[in-house]
Protein backbone atom coordinates (compact mmCIF):
# COMPACT_ATOMS: atom_id res chain seq x y z
CA UNK A 1 0.00 0.00 0.00
CA UNK A 2 1.22 3.25 -1.12
CA UNK A 3 2.40 5.78 1.93
CA UNK A 4 -0.02 8.52 1.70
CA UNK A 5 1.56 12.36 1.44
CA UNK A 6 2.90 14.55 4.16
CA UNK A 7 0.93 17.29 5.16
CA UNK A 8 0.69 20.55 2.87
CA UNK A 9 0.00 23.93 3.97
CA UNK A 10 -1.06 26.29 1.62
CA UNK A 11 -3.00 29.86 1.18
CA UNK A 12 -5.86 29.88 -1.54
CA UNK A 13 -7.59 33.31 -2.34
CA UNK A 14 -11.26 33.49 -1.04
CA UNK A 15 -13.91 35.79 -1.04
CA UNK A 16 -12.59 38.25 1.86
CA UNK A 17 -9.00 37.27 1.18
CA UNK A 18 -6.44 34.75 1.72
CA UNK A 19 -7.53 31.23 3.14
CA UNK A 20 -5.01 29.31 5.33
CA UNK A 21 -6.00 25.18 4.41
CA UNK A 22 -4.01 22.20 5.68
CA UNK A 23 -4.16 19.52 3.04
CA UNK A 24 -3.97 15.79 3.52
CA UNK A 25 -3.51 13.23 0.06
CA UNK A 26 -3.42 9.65 -0.15
CA UNK A 27 -1.08 8.96 -2.97
CA UNK A 28 -3.45 8.21 -5.31
CA UNK A 29 -6.61 10.70 -4.97
CA UNK A 30 -10.25 9.35 -5.84
CA UNK A 31 -11.79 11.89 -4.08
CA UNK A 32 -11.84 14.97 -2.42
CA UNK A 33 -13.44 16.06 1.17
CA UNK A 34 -13.40 19.53 2.83
CA UNK A 35 -13.33 19.44 6.80
CA UNK A 36 -14.14 22.38 8.99
CA UNK A 37 -13.44 22.98 12.08
CA UNK A 38 -15.25 24.46 15.38
CA UNK A 39 -16.26 27.93 16.17
CA UNK A 40 -13.06 30.62 15.42
CA UNK A 41 -14.19 32.78 18.38
CA UNK A 42 -13.65 29.94 20.86
CA UNK A 43 -10.68 28.68 19.86
CA UNK A 44 -11.50 26.50 16.88
CA UNK A 45 -9.04 25.65 14.10
CA UNK A 46 -7.68 23.47 11.37
CA UNK A 47 -5.38 22.07 13.47
CA UNK A 48 -8.65 20.91 15.99
CA UNK A 49 -8.10 16.95 17.27
CA UNK A 50 -11.66 16.06 15.97
CA UNK A 51 -11.05 18.29 12.41
CA UNK A 52 -7.70 16.25 12.56
CA UNK A 53 -9.72 12.46 13.10
CA UNK A 54 -11.94 13.40 10.32
CA UNK A 55 -9.36 14.56 7.99
CA UNK A 56 -7.46 10.64 8.35
CA UNK A 57 -9.86 8.96 8.59
CA UNK A 58 -11.16 10.34 4.98
CA UNK A 59 -7.79 10.51 3.50
CA UNK A 60 -7.75 6.78 4.36
CA UNK A 61 -10.63 6.29 2.15
CA UNK A 62 -9.09 7.87 -0.90
CA UNK A 63 -9.74 11.37 -0.51
CA UNK A 64 -7.30 14.27 -0.73
CA UNK A 65 -8.64 16.20 2.21
CA UNK A 66 -8.96 19.96 3.08
CA UNK A 67 -9.06 21.65 6.21
CA UNK A 68 -9.24 25.36 6.17
CA UNK A 69 -9.31 28.12 8.60
CA UNK A 70 -11.92 29.75 8.61
CA UNK A 71 -11.83 33.78 8.28
CA UNK A 72 -9.54 35.50 11.29
CA UNK A 73 -7.90 31.94 12.05
CA UNK A 74 -4.00 31.93 11.42
CA UNK A 75 -3.25 32.93 8.31
CA UNK A 76 -6.87 33.42 6.87
CA UNK A 77 -7.77 37.08 6.59
CA UNK A 78 -11.51 38.61 7.31
CA UNK A 79 -13.42 38.37 10.04
CA UNK A 80 -15.75 36.41 11.48
CA UNK A 81 -19.52 36.19 9.63
CA UNK A 82 -21.54 33.77 11.49
CA UNK A 83 -21.40 31.39 8.79
CA UNK A 84 -22.39 33.73 5.63
CA UNK A 85 -18.93 34.46 4.38
CA UNK A 86 -17.63 31.34 5.46
CA UNK A 87 -19.99 29.25 3.47
CA UNK A 88 -18.74 31.37 0.36
CA UNK A 89 -15.18 30.58 1.01
CA UNK A 90 -15.63 26.75 1.61
CA UNK A 91 -17.62 26.93 -1.67
CA UNK A 92 -14.46 28.85 -3.12
CA UNK A 93 -12.28 26.15 -2.02
CA UNK A 94 -14.45 23.40 -3.36
CA UNK A 95 -13.68 25.15 -6.52
CA UNK A 96 -9.88 25.11 -6.21
CA UNK A 97 -10.06 21.65 -5.22
CA UNK A 98 -11.63 20.50 -8.52
CA UNK A 99 -9.37 22.74 -10.20
CA UNK A 100 -6.54 20.79 -8.90
CA UNK A 101 -7.70 17.43 -8.84
CA UNK A 102 -10.68 17.42 -11.20
CA UNK A 103 -14.02 16.70 -10.51
CA UNK A 104 -14.48 13.94 -8.31
CA UNK A 105 -16.86 12.43 -5.82
CA UNK A 106 -16.63 15.52 -3.11
CA UNK A 107 -17.18 14.26 1.00
CA UNK A 108 -17.78 16.93 3.52
CA UNK A 109 -17.39 16.91 7.31
CA UNK A 110 -17.57 18.92 10.32
CA UNK A 111 -17.33 19.47 13.63
CA UNK A 112 -19.61 21.99 15.60
CA UNK A 113 -19.96 25.36 13.79
CA UNK A 114 -17.92 23.55 11.21
CA UNK A 115 -21.10 21.28 10.79
CA UNK A 116 -23.29 24.15 10.84
CA UNK A 117 -21.29 25.64 7.87
CA UNK A 118 -21.33 22.24 6.06
CA UNK A 119 -25.09 21.99 5.85
CA UNK A 120 -25.32 24.93 4.43
CA UNK A 121 -22.33 24.25 1.89
CA UNK A 122 -24.21 20.80 1.17
CA UNK A 123 -27.83 22.98 0.66
CA UNK A 124 -25.91 25.01 -2.35
CA UNK A 125 -24.63 21.99 -4.20
CA UNK A 126 -27.56 19.51 -3.05
CA UNK A 127 -29.26 20.61 -6.70
CA UNK A 128 -26.06 20.64 -8.85
CA UNK A 129 -24.79 18.13 -11.42
CA UNK A 130 -23.15 16.44 -8.76
CA UNK A 131 -24.30 17.07 -4.95
CA UNK A 132 -21.73 15.54 -1.87
CA UNK A 133 -21.85 12.23 -1.54
CA UNK A 134 -21.34 12.10 2.01
CA UNK A 135 -21.78 14.64 4.92
CA UNK A 136 -20.48 13.65 8.33
CA UNK A 137 -21.69 15.97 11.22
CA UNK A 138 -20.20 15.60 14.45
CA UNK A 139 -20.91 17.98 17.65
CA UNK A 140 -23.77 19.55 15.50
CA UNK A 141 -24.40 23.20 16.18
CA UNK A 142 -27.99 23.22 16.63
CA UNK A 143 -30.03 25.70 19.05
CA UNK A 144 -29.02 27.26 22.08
CA UNK A 145 -24.80 26.41 23.07
CA UNK A 146 -23.89 26.72 26.29
CA UNK A 147 -21.34 29.22 27.40
CA UNK A 148 -21.56 31.12 24.25
CA UNK A 149 -25.12 32.38 24.24
CA UNK A 150 -25.32 31.60 19.83
CA UNK A 151 -28.21 30.15 18.72
CA UNK A 152 -28.43 28.04 15.83
CA UNK A 153 -31.01 27.93 14.12
CA UNK A 154 -29.88 25.24 11.36
CA UNK A 155 -31.58 24.36 8.13
CA UNK A 156 -32.63 20.69 7.47
CA UNK A 157 -30.11 18.49 5.38
CA UNK A 158 -30.85 17.87 1.57
CA UNK A 159 -32.29 14.54 1.37
CA UNK A 160 -30.64 13.52 -1.55
CA UNK A 161 -26.68 13.57 0.68
CA UNK A 162 -26.44 10.65 2.84
CA UNK A 163 -25.24 11.81 6.15
CA UNK A 164 -23.89 10.25 9.41
CA UNK A 165 -24.66 12.59 12.38
CA UNK A 166 -22.22 11.46 15.56
CA UNK A 167 -22.69 13.01 18.77
CA UNK A 168 -21.99 12.83 22.59
CA UNK A 169 -23.94 11.38 25.42
CA UNK A 170 -22.69 13.81 27.36
CA UNK A 171 -21.88 16.96 25.51
CA UNK A 172 -22.03 19.75 27.70
CA UNK A 173 -21.67 22.47 24.77
CA UNK A 174 -25.07 21.06 22.67
CA UNK A 175 -27.06 19.53 24.61
CA UNK A 176 -27.84 16.14 22.59
CA UNK A 177 -31.97 16.81 22.93
CA UNK A 178 -30.78 20.06 21.02
CA UNK A 179 -29.67 17.69 17.94
CA UNK A 180 -32.28 15.10 18.75
CA UNK A 181 -34.90 17.76 18.07
CA UNK A 182 -33.26 19.52 15.09
CA UNK A 183 -33.03 15.65 13.40
CA UNK A 184 -36.62 14.54 14.35
CA UNK A 185 -38.59 16.19 11.48
CA UNK A 186 -36.18 15.40 9.05
CA UNK A 187 -36.42 11.14 10.15
CA UNK A 188 -32.85 11.68 10.46
CA UNK A 189 -30.83 9.07 12.60
CA UNK A 190 -28.31 10.19 15.31
CA UNK A 191 -25.94 8.07 17.00
CA UNK A 192 -24.99 8.62 20.14
CA UNK A 193 -21.48 7.90 21.20
CA UNK A 194 -21.65 6.64 25.60
CA UNK A 195 -19.60 8.92 27.83
CA UNK A 196 -18.68 11.44 25.26
CA UNK A 197 -18.31 14.79 25.68
CA UNK A 198 -18.46 17.64 22.90
CA UNK A 199 -15.03 17.23 22.39
CA UNK A 200 -14.74 13.72 22.03
CA UNK A 201 -11.92 13.67 24.48
CA UNK A 202 -10.62 9.61 24.77
CA UNK A 203 -13.34 8.96 21.78
CA UNK A 204 -11.75 9.71 18.57
CA UNK A 205 -11.24 6.06 17.60
CA UNK A 206 -15.01 5.59 17.89
CA UNK A 207 -15.51 8.10 15.10
CA UNK A 208 -12.86 7.19 12.75
CA UNK A 209 -14.39 3.64 13.21
CA UNK A 210 -17.70 4.98 12.56
CA UNK A 211 -16.48 7.05 9.37
CA UNK A 212 -14.82 3.52 8.35
CA UNK A 213 -18.09 1.56 8.62
CA UNK A 214 -20.13 4.40 7.30
CA UNK A 215 -18.20 6.07 4.64
CA UNK A 216 -17.45 4.54 1.19
CA UNK A 217 -13.93 4.66 0.15
CA UNK A 218 -13.47 7.52 -2.58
Amino acid sequence: MSRPLPTESALLRGPAGNIEVLIDAPATVRGIALVCHPHPLFGGANTNKVAHTLARAYRDLGYAVIRPNFRGVGRSEGEHDHGEGETEDMLSVISWAESRWGVQPLALGGFSFGGYVQVRVATRLADGIAPPRQLILVGMAAGDTTGSGRNYDTPPVPANIPTLVVHGEQDETVALSNVLGWARPQELPVVVVPGADHFFHGKLHVIRTLIARNVDPA
